[in-house]
Order: structure tokens, then sequence, then C-alpha cells
């Protein structure tokens, strides 16, 4: 059966309020023919040692179904009005491969995969949701070429049109990943001949349009920006509020911003569900520097992911493009000066739970996104006390990672010298100094060591200076980095202590500072000309940002220059819609203005544009923080019947470990290595359960399995599957329970998880991010108090 129905159309209000879960998955991925067939033949399989196991958590139907979300899918409101024939016999499903289409055209690929999925769990037959998969799965060879070959399996029953696309995109999965550019050329030639074969296919358009802008990165230019923009444009005449939008705003980014500002207006109401299409025209806006329109879209986008993630209870950086729009979005904050909301927004992120695949301080995941932008705020408005009060907080904690720790020291020192707390100022110092000493004798030990093994190998005498040198370059480097930190706080010290010229000598040797404290140091310095006309320049490269032009407005009145103070002041206001008056930054403004005449206070009324579309109320699309969510209560109870329940852990933190029963020789390995660390937790105040699939003799043989005395928290039984769903660490497609282990905070709230086809065996991960979690509920809770 061919369906050509596309997804109702829904209104900007009408998505505001989100839908709940839809009815409970009754089809597994396979037919209940085939599983009928499996269950008359297991006898068979279990006697074939040939067959291969099928661990637990992990799926019937292979290695790449193992990944992804595996909770069921629902209809969600605000997906793309697109249309997209295919065949199948389920309406149902046909509205889930609709919606994950319109996710794959947002970027959404991890809620595009879950449409699929849930597609092919209501038609197990139906070819494109298999496909759909694959196009989910663009950039994970492996997986996109396992799911491919699974519509290429049932292309037969499917229309030539239907047939064309799987043909395509197999194209693209059978080139060699690592030449991308025969790869790239393979799927355009495939798109353009489904176009020539179907030229109304709008869909076909959009994807060719996009294909064609990704391929200059596989080494294929753009041949003609306006040729691109035409096969979009033909999407846009049938549909104008098709998604293609976003595509276009990819286009015309870095070419011509201003050509793309009418898709900028209708992006976000074009997929008003999905975060990413909200973030997309803060590209545009950004690049004509309307920061103030581009933070608007960014948070938007923000709002949405954050309700999105609360209420499905998806860890935050999961989604691959999240960290990048908050962190983006901080940066924008600055740039209109709207300081409470980018510190708020900074320590959000570092608030965010952590984990060793999706966010790490080492890696560019919120942590180390948030910790950055919270840095440059502070230090961009000079908020000295705050910087050195989160320093001995979770939010700018001390850590191992050498490079943070560093930056927090190079930062830490500077503030405390801004606030005239110079002995404190060189504690950081001789931190400092201990970590160059260190290094260089790392250095020295490492050039001797390789210069040694090239005169073993026979090399010659500059071989051998080359080998040494070489060895060394990497720490040298880091030598340099911590040098350049204690000329920074040094240059803070001379500053407090008036001594002007030695201090700006000690900032040009401190690497990269922001450009109008430089001024301001060299100013002070005597250095007026070669100052103003810098703090002109750097002003001039950063047109309608706030805190330039209001710290150029400061140096020159303090230059004497009073009637350019004025002028640089008009301009400030004309800006300065959306600041936080409270910033040195903004308040050393305040007697200038008195000066001029300029009625308190000096700021303007935030204005609106008349060419921004159509916006909703941002509190209707999501909170501006992310928070944590509530975790489901249960009651169970152990292998004696004794009764154990959520409740009865409030008011302290709880680690809840779900497993897999007593035959799973994975969870056997998880409980056997947090049980010896029980104490470890206990220190933290944090107790530990085990909820198990197992009924009550089942545990009884987990407790044998496990030796009981080493065994020094509560295992309990669900049975039944029900606490197992209600944490959604349950495949909802193959009706099977997967692995779980979850934080929960002493208000129950669930500050951490991990749900996976695996158990998380990193204890020394969790004890580490738990303590830090627990840290920042701390903080926030005194700080509530306080206040």
């Amino acid at each position: 059966m061919n369906l050509d129905r596309p997804l109702a159309g829904i209104s900007l209000v009408g998505l505001l309020t989100l839908l709940v879960c839809s009815a409970q998955l009754s089809t597994p991925l396979y037919s209940q023919e085939e599983k009928s067939q499996e269950e008359k033949s297991q006898e068979e399989k279990d006697d074939d040692d040939t067959m291969p196991e099928v661990l637990a958590g992990h799926s019937a139907h292979g290695e790449i179904f193992n990944e992804g979300l595996r909770q069921r899918a629902y209809l969600i409101p605000g997906m793309a009005n697109i249309e997209f024939p295919a065949t199948t016999t389920i309406p149902e499903a046909h509205k889930f491969f609709v919606q994950g289409v319109a996710q794959v055209h947002g970027f959404w690929y991890l809620e595009a995969e879950r449409s699929f999925r849930q597609a092919a769990a209501l038609d197990p037959d139906f070819a494109m949701a298999y496909w759909g998969m694959a196009l989910a799965n663009r950039s994970n060879s492996t997986r996109g070429k396992g799911f491919i070959a699974e519509a290429d399996a049932r292309k037969e029953g499917v229309t030539k049109r239907e047939q064309m696309y799987i043909a395509a995109l197999h194209a693209y999965f059978e080139a060699d990943p690592k030449n991308r550019k025969e790869r790239a050329q393979k799927y355009i030639t495939a798109m353009e001949e489904l176009i020539h074969e179907y030229p109304d296919d709008l869909e076909a358009k959009a994807m060719l349009a996009l294909q064609l802008y990704n391929s200059r990165s596989a080494g294929i230019p753009i041949a003609s920006h306006v040729a691109v923009d035409a096969i979009i444009q033909q999407v846009l005449a049938k549909n104008p509020m098709h998604p293609v939008h976003h595509y276009r705003i990819h286009l015309w980014d870095y070419k011509r911003a201003q050509v793309a500002l009418t898709s900028a207006n209708m992006c976000g109401q074009a997929s008003p569900g999905i975060a990413h299409m909200w973030h997309m025209p803060g590209h545009i806006y950004s690049r004509l520097k309307r920061y103030d329109d581009a933070s608007w879209q960014q948070e938007a986008s923000a709002r949405v992911d954050h309700a999105h993630m609360m209420r499905d209870r998806v860890l935050p950086d999961q989604i691959h493009n999240f960290a990048h729009n908050n962190e983006w979005l901080i940066r924008n904050l600055i740039h209109i000066g709207r300081v409470g909301d980018a510190v708020d927004l900074a320590r959000n992120m570092t608030e965010l739970p952590r984990h060793p695949r999706y966010n790490t301080l080492s890696r560019s995941g919120s942590s180390k996104y948030g910790r950055d932008r919270l840095f440059t705020t502070l230090v961009t408005f000079e908020l000295w006390d705050e910087l050195v009060r989160l320093a001995d907080t979770p939010y700018l904690e001390p850590t191992e990672i050498d490079t943070e720790q560093v930056k927090r020291l190079r930062q830490l020192g500077f503030a405390l010298a801004q606030l005239d707390r110079s002995a404190e100022a060189e504690q950081t110092i001789e931190q400092l100094d201990g970590r160059v000493a260190g290094l260089k004798e790392a250095a020295d030990k490492a050039s001797a060591e390789a210069e040694q093994k090239a005169r073993d190998d026979k090399k010659d005498d500059k071989e051998v200076a080359k080998a040494g040198k070489d060895a060394r370059r990497t720490i040298d480097g880091k030598v340099r980095g911590v040098e350049q930190a204690v000329a920074y706080i040094r240059a803070a010290q001379l500053s407090a202590a008036e001594d002007h010229a030695a201090a700006f000598e000690q900032l040009k040797k401190a690497g990269s500072v922001d450009k109008m404290m430089y001024c301001r140091f060299q100013l002070a310095a005597g250095e007026t000309a070669a100052a103003l006309e810098a703090a002109d320049k750097h002003v001039k490269g950063r047109g309608n940002q706030v805190q330039p032009l209001a710290c150029q407005v400061a140096l020159l009145w303090q230059a004497d220059k009073e009637k350019q103070a004025e002028r640089a002041l008009t301009e400030l206001i004309k800006i300065s819609g959306s600041i936080d008056m409270q910033s040195a930054v903004f308040t050393r403004i305040n007697p200038i203005a008195e000066k001029l005449g300029i009625a308190e206070p000096w700021k303007a009324e935030p204005t609106l544009r008349d060419d921004i579309g159509e916006r909703p109320e941002l509190d209707s699309l999501g909170p501006f923080r992310w928070q944590p969510s509530a975790a489901p209560d249960w009651r169970l109870a152990d292998q004696n019947g004794k009764k154990f329940s959520l409740k009865q852990y409030r008011g302290k933190p709880v680690l809840v470990i779900f497993y897999l029963g007593y035959s799973c020789l994975h969870c056997a390995e998880q409980i056997q290595a947090f049980a010896p660390r029980n104490e470890e937790f206990a220190a933290q105040g944090i107790s530990l359960i085990a909820i198990s699939t197992d009924d009550r003799d089942g545990l009884k043989q987990s407790i044998d399995n496990y030796d009981e005395e080493t065994i020094p928290f509560p295992l309990v039984s669900d049975d039944k599957l029900e606490v197992f769903k209600d944490y959604r660490v349950h495949d909802d497609f193959e009706q099977v329970p997967l692995h779980g282990t979850f934080l929960i905070g002493g208000d129950g709230m669930v500050l951490w998880q991990d749900i996976s086809y695996e158990p998380f065996m990193n204890v020394d991960f969790v004890l580490k991010e738990s303590q830090r979690l627990l840290g920042q509920r701390a903080v926030l809770q005194l700080t509530r108090t306080s206040k």
C-alpha cells in the first residue's frame, strides 16, 4: 500500500503544548510470525554451537541495533509539514517515517533514528524505515551500511522511486569512506537521476541541495551558490515552510549571509519542535552582527532542547549539537551585555551530567564549553569577586587536566590581584612556578632519551640534535603557556601597585588577553595614542558588541577625548537595550554619562525589528536552564521479602543499578566491580541498591553466585519489569530490558544516568561524578538559602 499523507500542520500555539508518549508499543521489531518461528527453532539453536550468542541487553537483530535510543518514539508536535510517500501497510508507521525525515532535515539524528525504528517496529517490512535509519547515520559508516543493507533486503515490494532512494544511499555507503570525494559524487549522481525520473519530488531536491553544499568538504567545490539556491527555491515554491530553509542558511552563511535572511526568519517556524531549526537563524544574524536576534534564536533552541531532554529523560550531550548551540548563545549574550544570563547559562552547562561518551572536561562537550565561557564572561565583564568565589566551588574547581588547571590558576591569580589580594595571587604563581620546574625537567629527560636513542641508531650529530629538539617541543609549548600565565598575574599585581609601565611589559608576555584590557594597561603605561588606536581598531572589528564599545568610552574619557567619548557613548546607547548595568564595564560609564548630561539610566529600551518572523514567547518553548527530572517512585522486595522503596532514601543520594538477572555475566561483573567500592560511596553519603529482572528465586541464585558476604547492598526484584520501563531501561522495540545505572539525589531527582546495551563499568568515573554533582547541588541549595 502506497501512502501519501503528510503530517498535519501544527501552529506555533499547538506546538507549545508538548505531548506525552503515545500508546504502548505492541509490535516488536520483527513480526509475530517471525518471532514464533524463532521460538520453534530455539531448541535447535541452543544445540548449535555455531550460533552466535546474543548477550543480555544486546539486540537480537545485530550489533547495528545496539546503539541509539531504544525506547518507543511518539509523534512530537512541531515537526515540519512535509510529504514523503512510502510503501507500508500501517498508516501509523508512515507518520513516524515522515517524522523521522523531518528530524533528519533538522539534524536531530538521535530522535530521527528512534522515529524510523518506531516505524519499523510497527511494520517490520517497511523498507524505507531502514533507509531512514541509514540516513540518520551517514556519519557512521558501519551502522549506516548495516541499515541500508536491511532496506536493500526489503526493496522488492516498494516503488521504483523508493528503490532509487535506497540505491542512492547504498551507493554512498558502498563507496570507500576514505575517498570522500568519490562517495559524495556517487550520491550526487544517484540523487540527480532520481530527480530526473521524479521532478516533483521535493525531498530529493532538498537532500541534493544539502549534499551539494556538504560536498565542498569532500573536495567538490560549490560551482554556483546561485544554482544550488535555485534548487532550494523550487522546493520553497511548492512548500514555503519546508525545512530546506535550514540548508539555505548553510549555503549562504559564509558567502553572503544577507541573501538567507528570509530563511532565517522562517527556519525555526518551519519546524518549531526541533531545537536546531531555531539555532540555525543565529548563524545569519551573527554574521550580520545582529547579536540580539541571534541570541533570541539560540535561546529558543536551548529552551526546546532543555524541554525535550527533561521530558524524555535524554542525557543532554547525547544530542550532538546541543553544546555547540549553548556555547554560541553565551557568546552572543556577551556581545549584547546580558551578563547575568551568560553567567547563569555557562554555570548550567558545567552543571550538566558528564559521561565518558558524550561530555567530559577534556572534550568539546557542555563541561568544557561551559567552563570556557564562564571564564570568558567573568573576565570580559571584570567580575573578579564572582570568579574567586566560583573557584572554590565545583563550577571552577581544580582539575587534573593540565591545560584546564593552568587556565584556572591564570584567571584566579589575576582576579585575586585585581582585588588587591596580592599574597593569595602569589600563591597561584608559586603553583605555576612548580609546574614550570616539573615540565622543564620532563623536557630535559625526554630530549636526553631521544638523543640517546638516535645515537644508538647510529644517527649523525645533526639528526641526534633534531631528535632531542623534537622530543621536547610539545613540553616546551606547555612551559610557555605556564610562563604566560605567570606574566599575566604579575601584570595585575604590578598594576595594583601602580607600576603601570612594568605591568604593561608583563602583560605583553602574557599571551592572549582581552583586547580592551590590553588597551587599558597600555593607556595606563603612558602609550596613549597607541592604546586609543588599538582600541578603535578592535571596536570597528567587533561591530555592535557592547563590551569593546563601553571600554572605548572609558578609555577616551580617561585620555581627555571628551567629544570622541561622547560619540562612542552615543553609539553604545543605540545597542544597549539588553545590557545588565551591574558590571564594572558599564558602571564606570555612569559618571561619564552624568557629566555629559545624559539622564540615568543611560541605556536604551530594547526594540524589535520588523523582519524577524513570527516568534512565540520564549517561556512557552521550555526552560532557560536544564534541570534534572524527578525519579519515578518504586517499592520492591529482596529475596527474603523485605521491602525497599525509593522514598526510604529521601534526604540522601542513592545509586541504583539495573541488572539483567543472575545469568548475565556482564551484570555479575558490574555488581562485583561496584561492591568493593561500597564504603567509598558511603563516605559520600551514597547508598547502593541493585534492581534485577529476576524473581525471588533468581535473586537467591544471584546471592549464591555473587557470594552474599561480598555484596554489601540490597538486591531487589522487578521481574515484571515495571520499574525498568518507568526508568526507560527497556528496549520497547524488542521488548527486552537493558542495563542502567542512575544517581538519584536526596531530593529524588535523577542527577546522572547511563542506559545501554552494556553495563556501566567505570566505577571511578561514577564516584568522581557523584561527588561533583552532589557538591553542585549543595552549592545551589546554599545559594537559595542565602537568598
